[in-house]
Parts: C-alpha cells; structure tokens; sequence
C-alpha cells in the first residue's frame, strides 16, 4: 500500500470525469483516474460492461448546445449525432488533452474510506485483471454518472411475458413479433416506442403523467438554439415557448396523451416529434398507469386492459454510488445535498462532479463544474482567501440552485437546477477564485 499524500482520485471516464481530469492536469494537480469500461466515454459507450445505451439513441440536444467550448464537435458531424459518434468525440477528447495515461480502465472501484476526519484524505480500494488493490489518497473525486442504476418499480400481480428495464435495451429485434407495453414516457421510453412500432406486432406506452413535448427542430434549425438569444422572465418565458408548442406541436392530448399537471419547464421536456407522429397515424396506443399484472393481462387505471408478450420499463434511473457509505455524502432525500450540487458542507476532500441536471446544461455547464472544484482545490492548497470565502459558504447553510422553481417531486428531479441561476453563481465563484490566483 502506497501512500500518496497530495494525489486526488478521479472515478469515472465519461464526459464529466475527463473534463475534471482536464482540468486537474492542466493545473497541475496530481491525480489517478479509475474507470471500469476499457476506455473513455461513460455512458455513451455501448461496449461498456454496465452500459445503459442502445443502437438508436443520439443526442435529445444539439451538438453545438451540448459539446465543450474548448473542444468543438467536427462540422461534419449530424447536429443531433448518433452514440456511436460521441463515443469517438469523447475518444478524440481524451487523445487531445493527453488523459488516458491517467487512467487505470478495466477497474472497478469496490470501497471509498476515509482516513479519519475530514481532509485527512481516502482509502480506494480497487479490483483490476490482477486482482484488488488498495492506496490512499489526499482527496476524491466522483464522476460515475448518475445513469447506470435502474430504477425498477414493483406492480401488483405477476406478468407471465417478458419483462426488461430499458437498461437491458440495445436492439431492435429485440422486439420482433411481440405485443409491446412500455411503462413510461421520458425521451428514453418515447424513443425506444418508436423502435418497437418499427419492429413489434403492435405497441402500447403507459404514462402516469403528462409531459410538454418539444419538436427537435422549429424553423429548420435544432430547437434548442432558439432559445437564448434573449432572456426573458420565467413567466413571460412560459407564455412565448408554449405559444411556439402550440403552433410546431399541436395539442399531444387529441393523440391521448394526458395534458401535464405541471407547468412547462417544471420537469424536463420530452425531445421527440416522432411518437407525436405515430399517435396521429394510430400506430400507437397512450395508456394510463398500471393497476396489476395478470398473466399476459395487464390491468390499467381507467379500467382497460390488453395482453402483451413483452414489457419494457422506461423507469428511469435512481443515484447510485456503491461505492461508499450514503453518509459520507450528506444524503438528504433521493440525492445528496451538496453545495451547487457538488460541493460537501463540512469535508475539502470529497466531491460528487455531475450530479447535476438543467435544461440546456450541456457538457460546458458541466465543465464549468468541474473548473470551479478544481479551482477550489487549488485555492485551499496555496491558502488564497476567496477559496477560504468559499469554504465558509458551503458549510453556513444552503439551497439547491432552482431560482424559484417547483420542480416535481420525482427522484430524477432531486438534482435539477435552474440553468440560468446555477451557472451564474458557479462562474461567479470561478472568476473570484480566478481572481484570487492571480
């Protein structure tokens, strides 16, 4: 066992984790990346052992709204591109900024444990091809995405068909010659709808709640770049971009999908046109909640019922870090409670890197992130007072940064934040921080 007193861990080689490793070496910190797929990409790595990904999936927002400023997505490359085309620019990424030295891919994080108080740094334990291993470490970082564990809701009765969570979704034929249920409407399970329409004998998608749908171009251009060149108040905003639904979408519910019970920007919109369109052609069927299972029976809220061979769960994911103790992480809810999302109250030597949703964040929010932590560290090893200023902020006391917003009460929005709001006060930090290291 090596003892490394000013070396960082680093877990995670997806988008988050290589713009942290970034950052760490371009100042000059000294660090140690685990990641367990056999290289970089995370989540867009299909390959990966505990990929979540399949073949149809692209970006739900444009490349130009979501790649890196410092590192800009190839003009040839489709404005909504494929997984297979973000792997590689994670891949191109990585090469550019020399980080896969820093890695150990193939590893499996198994054990986080401090050392005692906080700061006195970690313990990482580890299992590679050579078996387990463990080192200490003066801080950790964790990146290992907040998409990898299904969240697998339990029914009443027994379905005697088949039944997978999206997670276990790659292909296609997966659905060859089956009646198909999909439980669940977010743009994971709208997408995969539209694969089974393609390739089952029939598909129905169950949803327990309304969602606003956002076409992924609006006058020949990706939505999401319509949007920012003038701020708005949130209401007035509300009143412009339903307008704009309205007219390049239509009313979703003379389709049969239920009108939300919330307002628009309350819970992330769902990017798909194409269910919208098979609705409309009566390819598809919108159900209501699940009542009980019986058999090939499903049992729905309104009374209905209709026989399936397969179901696939559109679920959704739930926060998971194995890894170490619920505790370590001020967990409050279904998330930890984390200064800006990422930032532990009381320890400098811990922080949990995108855990962190907005509409419109893409990778460069996200990078900025991880540019104010790495910033902070810096700033509390040369004893800088704006790092002491931030230090003093996140242990009195704080927020999330929703700017007013009532999100819904769903797990998956226990991290969301207000864009606009959150990157204010993450870039404020960075340029004090900045400042101060001048």
């Amino acid at each position: 066992m090596t003892k490394t007193p000013d070396r960082l861990a680093l877990i995670g080689a997806g988008p988050m984790g290589l713009a942290a490793a970034k950052l760490l070496k371009q100042h000059g910190i000294d660090f140690q990346g685990f990641e367990l797929n056999a290289g970089v990409g995370g989540l867009w790595d299909i390959d990966g052992p505990r990929s979540t990904m399949y073949e149809t999936a692209h970006l739900i927002s444009s490349k130009r709204m979501t790649e890196f400023t410092d590192f800009p997505m190839r003009d040839e490359v489709a404005e909504y591109p494929s997984h297979r085309e973000m792997k590689r620019y994670f891949q191109d990424f990585a090469r550019h900024f020399d980080l896969e030295r820093h890695y150990r891919f193939g590893t499996e994080v198994l054990r986080c444990d401090p050392l005692g108080a906080p700061g006195e740094g970690w313990r990482i334990t580890w299992r590679d091809r050579d078996g387990e291993r463990t080192e200490d470490y003066a801080g950790l970082l964790i990146a290992n995405g907040t998409l990898s564990t299904p969240n697998v809701p339990g029914f009443r009765g027994d379905f005697t068909g088949g039944i997978i969570h999206s997670s276990d979704y790659r292909t296609p034929d997966q659905f060859a010659g089956k009646r198909v249920l999909v439980i669940g409407a977010g743009n994971s399970g709208c997408d995969i709808a539209v694969d089974a329409i393609h390739h089952g004998t029939s598909c129905d998608l169950s949803m327990r709640r309304g969602y606003y749908f956002v076409p992924k171009y609006v006058f020949g251009k990706p939505a999401d770049t319509l949007g920012g060149a003038i701020k708005l108040p949130m209401a007035l905003k509300r009143i412009v971009d339903g307008a704009i639904l309205r007219w390049f979408v239509g009313d979703p519910q003379k389709y049969g999908f239920p009108k939300p019970d919330y307002k628009l920007y309350e819970s992330h919109p769902i990017v798909n046109s194409l269910v919208l369109y098979h609705a409309g052609h009566g390819d598809i069927t919108i159900r209501p909640d699940i009542d009980r299972f019986d058999g090939d029976t499903v049992h729905f809220t309104d009374g209905s019922s209709a026989e399936y061979d397969m179901i696939l769960l559109a679920t959704g994911y739930r926060l998971d870090y194995p890894f170490i103790d619920d505790a370590l992480l001020n967990w409050q809810g279904d998330a930890p409670h984390l200064y800006l999302n990422c930032m532990h109250p009381e320890r400098d030597d811990l922080f949990v890197l995108g855990m962190v949703e907005a509409s419109g964040l893409g990778w460069q929010g996200r990078h900025e992130q991880a540019e104010m932590v790495v910033r902070y560290i810096e700033g509390l090893r040369a004893g800088s007072s704006e790092a002491r200023a931030l230090q003093a902020t996140k242990a009195g006391g704080y927020s999330r940064a929703t700017g007013g917003m009532s999100y819904i009460d769903l797990p998956r929005m226990a991290y969301y934040v207000d864009k606009a709001t959150y990157r204010k006060a993450v870039n404020r930090w960075i340029a004090r921080l900045k400042g101060s290291a001048a």
